[in-house]
């Protein structure tokens, strides 16, 4: 063999592309399956943060409707006990029998707070000897009531109660009246109390 010719077959060795083994990938193959790998993975952690993202939407909108109805139902509540309170306060104010003037004016006591609770209690004996002397007995039924107003964080609320009263003197027909009392509630460690009765007013609200 010649030098000429053991060249010429020494550079066709050399020129030779690289042959890949069966059930490898060419290193060009790698690099361009790298950026799609990287943006799957990429689209893979969106789409987690999504779910996340909505679950805590989700929660939020369930944790605020759940706080707004107990907010309202707790306020439905301290309604009723007001409104129950004070038609029961109003009654208990208009029930005076001389065959149980003490118990009923300890009513009266347990019904009023503040500056009406002090004229009932300085006034006490008075009334149970006016009472004793007419012998006379007082009922009353509430016939309707509603709470005007209310606030719950100052303790104070109004109601507005039909009352028919009934009379019945030592001798004679009973006497009977219909009104309509207005009562001033305070919100005190006993529950509500009337701090102040009054009658409605008659005329058209101004």
């Amino acid at each position: 063999m010649s030098t000429e010719t053991l060249k010429t077959e020494t550079l066709k060795t050399e020129e030779a592309p690289e042959e890949t083994a069966p059930g490898e990938t060419a290193p060009e193959e790698v690099v361009a399956e790298a950026p799609k790998r990287a943006s799957r993975r990429l689209l893979q952690v969106l789409a987690g943060l999504v779910v996340v993202a909505t679950l805590c939407a989700g929660w939020a909108g369930v944790s605020w409707y759940g706080a707004a109805t107990d907010e309202g139902a707790a306020l439905a509540q301290v309604r009723d006990e007001a409104l129950r309170a004070g038609a029961q306060a109003v009654q208990n104010m208009n029930t005076l029998s001389h065959t149980s003037v003490e118990r009923d004016l300890g009513l009266w006591e347990d019904s009023t707070t503040a500056q009406l609770y002090q004229q009932i209690v300085q006034g006490r004996a008075k009334f149970a000897a006016e009472i004793a002397k007419a012998r006379t007995t007082t009922t009353a039924k509430i016939l309707d009531a509603a709470l005007t107003e209310l606030d719950p964080a100052a303790g104070t609320a109004r109601v507005l109660v039909a009352v028919q009263i009934t009379v019945i003197p030592a001798t004679g027909e009973p006497a009977v009246k219909k009104s309509r009392l207005v009562g001033e509630l305070t919100r005190t460690s006993g529950g509500w109390k009337l701090s102040a009765l009054s009658q409605a007013p008659t005329g058209p609200a101004q």
